[in-house]
């Protein structure tokens, strides 16, 4: 079939941002969701503390997600983010439905790893319907996650530990294609050597106080951006929108 040149078009402008948000628990990463625009929150687990949240009530099942997000397509609203907190706890939500559809009675007993494939196709209807939000409705996402440390296998380099999304890898991988930065969040930390006698010495970690994102992949943990933003930004949507507009201008 011929392509006709005429229907080519230049984009214009960013879309609205898509992100993995993920680090330990405590460190401010519903809050950061909260500051966004006009944020709506599906929470798959409780646990918001003491923050004011506008919030579909507790998401147990996988086709109460689908059904909320379905809402939020289908009817006009205000909102313009969208928060799902957390990835982690849809995850058994996911393989609940798997083993619903399959008559299985874990994710484990289809074996040899098969469940786990089975539950991408889940993921792929999950992120879908998020990206309709994105595409039609003009919302931001914001998938929050928690961390865990998990020995990574460098070709280059022996075996070495590093924080990671929460997930079961095949599901984590198919997530972190899908948007447009993974973000860590964690507490700044230094390093102070103290003198334990014997000519021995230790290491003490100390907090600043201060946390932030980190943007860019290091070997401590996982991180990507399309951005272009710098290594590590303070932990806040408003520092994080300004990132963006920075780093926009120095395309231009």
């Amino acid at each position: 079939m011929a392509i006709d040149l005429s229907a080519i078009k230049k984009t214009t402008g960013l879309k609205p941002p898509s992100m993995i948000l993920f680090g330990s628990a405590g460190v401010g990463k519903t809050t950061f969701a909260a500051a966004a625009p006009n944020p709506i929150f599906l929470q798959t687990e409780a646990g918001e503390g003491a923050l004011e949240l506008s919030a579909f009530p507790l998401i147990k099942t996988f086709d109460e997600l689908l059904d909320a997000i379905a809402a939020l397509i289908e009817h006009e609203h205000d909102y313009s983010t969208l928060v799902l907190d957390s990835l982690d706890h849809l995850e058994p939500l996911i393989w609940k439905k798997v083993c619903e559809i399959e008559g299985k009675k874990s994710i484990e007993e289809f074996g040899y790893g098969k469940g786990y494939v089975f539950a991408l196709d889940y993921w792929r209807q999950f992120l879908a319907a998020i990206n309709s939000l994105r595409v039609h409705k003009n919302m931001s996402l914001i998938l929050i996650a928690h961390t865990h440390i998990r020995a990574y296998n460098s070709p280059d380099t022996e075996a070495y530990d590093r924080y990671e999304i929460k997930l079961h890898a095949k599901a984590s991988g198919l997530i972190q294609e899908s948007v447009d930065a993974v973000l860590f969040a964690k507490h700044k930390i230094i390093t102070k050597k103290e003198d334990k006698g014997f000519n021995q010495t230790r290491v003490r970690g100390i907090s600043t106080g201060e946390r932030c994102l980190c943007t860019t992949e290091t070997p401590g943990y996982i991180a990507k951006n399309r951005y272009g933003l710098p290594s590590e930004i303070e932990l806040s949507w408003a520092a994080f929108e300004q990132a963006i507009v920075n780093a926009t201008a120095k395309e231009q």
